[in-house]
């Protein structure tokens, strides 16, 4: 149970960093990043906040990669309800500044996409699964047999584009976050000596039985 509550708990403080750093790159006022377009966009449309379209865009991938036979993990859900609830609480707190100028907004994309980075080292590092957009990646991958990057490409292309259409703020910043985010991650791994490849990630129903063995 210990070893349990301590890869929860990295979960979890992945997810915030995530959180976080996806707002550091919103309020660089560059552009947002690939997906973060089509939730603006989506809340646009539909008249909610950023962080419910997330979620709701979460759910509906869970359910598209699961009947794909993709199975989910605790940190799949988690990832889908926490980072939405997540970006709204830290918005309505207003307690990240908004750029005004090049400079200013080049530096807090930069380091949002570490951040986001570092929240991946914990999120990925506690082995409850991947979140619903890798999910539906690596489901793209497998039924198309196309690259990873190419799989990762074609999606975010598909996001800023159906994003922008709907009003999403698409700018030199969304250019940053796409090509730039894979380099912070290669840095921020490196530096901590992490390979995705060592993790072994649960399903949710060898989470369940993991906690049902040690009670």
């Amino acid at each position: 149970m210990k070893d349990f509550m301590k890869r929860f708990a990295s979960l979890n403080l992945g997810l915030f960093l995530f959180s976080l750093g996806i707002v550091l790159t919103m309020n660089a006022n560059m552009g947002f990043a690939p997906w973060d377009v089509f939730h603006k966009g989506m809340a646009n449309i539909f008249n909610m906040s950023i962080g419910v379209a997330s979620i709701l865009l979460g759910l509906v991938i869970c359910v598209l990669v699961a009947l794909a036979g993709e199975k989910l993990g605790l940190g799949t859900l988690l990832n889908m309800v926490i980072i939405g609830a997540l970006l709204d609480l830290i918005l309505y707190l207003d307690i990240i500044p908004v750029m005004q100028g090049f400079i200013s907004g080049t530096a807090m994309m930069i380091a949002g996409l570490f951040t986001i980075s570092l929240g991946s080292f914990f999120y990925m590092g506690s082995g409850f699964g991947a979140g619903p957009r890798d999910s539906l990646m690596v489901v793209l991958e497998r039924k198309t047999g196309l690259s990873v990057g190419v799989c990762r490409a074609g999606l975010e292309s598909a996001a800023v584009l159906f994003g922008w259409m709907m009003g999403g703020p698409v700018g030199l910043g969304t250019v940053m976050a796409a090509f730039g985010i894979g380099f912070c991650i290669q840095v921020t791994f490196s530096a901590l000596k992490f390979r995705t490849t060592d993790v072994k990630h649960e399903t949710l129903a060898e989470t369940v039985k993991s906690i049902g063995r040690r009670q």
